[in-house]
């Protein structure tokens, strides 16, 4: 069992830009693979660094031939095509939206071995890699959804909302 938590909406976290991964350490890639485990454990098929509270740019991306962790990515070009389709995320639990990404990604990053790496990518692993680059800039699928599907979810928003305010005070006290 993973000891790393996922972090749910709206933790702070959440809608910072991540730091640049500058060093590859032992504790590093140590985390590398406790995200992987995390990740699976939650029936995931990606994970961003932010969501387990740690502002580093580090990713994992799930495809056919396994998890795969990449440092400081980033999509230097996309496709034009663009589809529609119901994404969820580990930090909105039960939170299924509608959103629009490219096809098609070109991603320049580094490897746990230090390697740098350009990945083309499309179809289902384009979309992980999307969404997870946007956890490293701040950006949820609440983001990336027009007023009224935002309208549609806002009971499930509202519900985590109170949940984090709970959850603070309780740390606060028992800090205090």
């Amino acid at each position: 069992m993973s000891r790393l938590s996922i972090i749910t909406y709206p933790t702070p976290i959440l809608k910072e830009r991540a730091k640049e991964v500058e060093q590859l350490t032992p504790e590093l890639k140590a985390l590398i693979g406790e995200m992987i485990e995390a990740m699976k454990e939650h029936n995931g098929i990606g994970l961003a660094a932010p969501q387990i509270n740690i502002s580093q740019r580090i990713i994992i991306v799930q495809d056919a031939n396994g998890s795969h962790a990449f440092l400081n990515p980033r999509i230097i070009s996309k496709g034009k095509k663009q589809s529609a389709e119901e994404e969820g995320c580990l930090s909105l639990p039960g939170i299924f939206v509608p959103v629009k990404r490219s096809d098609y990604v070109k991603v320049v990053c580094d490897t746990p071995k230090g390697e740098e790496v350009h990945l083309k990518a499309e179809g289902l692993v384009a979309r992980i890699f999307q969404h997870e680059i946007d956890h490293l800039n701040g950006n949820l699928i609440i983001n990336r959804i027009n007023p009224l599907q935002r309208f549609k979810i806002r009971k499930h928003l509202k519900e985590f909302e109170r949940a984090w305010k709970n959850s603070s005070r309780i740390s606060k006290k028992a800090a205090g």
